[in-house]
């Protein structure tokens, strides 16, 4: 049991650095990328380089999902209004990847093979990007808060927030459940820009540390 508790362990931060750091990749580099790239250099990227890269992020996802699953087994008994969030808020990120960026995102290749094939441009792949757009700057945004319980938890009560406290819960999935609803309804707002995200995930964790120590 030891031996499966740290392969999960081991196994939770491989597959969650390869995914955290894509999602970073793609938010922080690709996107400024596509920004500034002219027509043809954007198709070649959408049939060659992005389909590549979205196979490991989604596999990364599913696999930083199952073994935090089973890890979680291991800390059952020592349960925090932290571990509970950061658990909520990494849940949220994986199905944002699978059920909304992916779907999106086979969209906007779909449409830039058509055109390297001679067709036409889906006029839909706008309308998909923007909402693959909008939920991986979400997942950015959630990144730092998630990130920072997990590695709260090996570092005591403290930092990891107070044993389950019903107010804590409610204020704190109050705060995933409406950042999560802008996610699928909403606009991407201060998460336009790079610096953007970057802050307000920051301001985040300050926020949801405090509601897991405090409330």
């Amino acid at each position: 049991m030891e031996y499966i508790d740290f392969l999960a362990r081991w196994g939770h931060i491989l597959f969650g650095i390869a995914w955290i750091g894509l999602l970073y990749y793609f938010n922080f580099v690709q996107g400024g990328y596509m920004n500034a790239a002219s027509d043809e250099a954007k198709v070649d990227a959408f049939t060659k380089l992005v389909p590549s890269a979205l196979w490991w992020f989604r596999w990364a996802a599913a696999l930083t999902f199952l073994t935090g699953i089973i890890l979680l087994y291991y800390i059952m008994t020592a349960l925090s209004t932290g571990i509970v969030l950061g658990v909520v808020m990494g849940t949220i990120m994986a199905a944002n990847v699978w059920f909304v960026i992916w779907p999106n995102q086979k969209v906007v290749i779909a449409s830039n093979e058509s055109i390297q094939g001679g067709g036409e441009a889906d006029p839909n792949a706008a309308g998909a990007a923007a909402k693959a757009l909008l939920a991986s700057r979400t997942n950015t945004f959630f990144s730092a808060p998630m990130l920072y319980f997990m590695v709260a938890h090996m570092h005591g009560e403290g930092l990891q927030g107070t044993p389950l406290s019903t107010t804590g819960m409610i204020v704190g999935l109050v705060i995933i459940a409406a950042i999560e609803a802008n996610a699928l309804w909403g606009k991407t707002m201060v998460l336009t820009t790079v610096r953007g995200v970057i802050v307000s995930s920051l301001v985040l964790t300050v926020i949801m540390a405090v509601v897991a120590a405090a409330l």
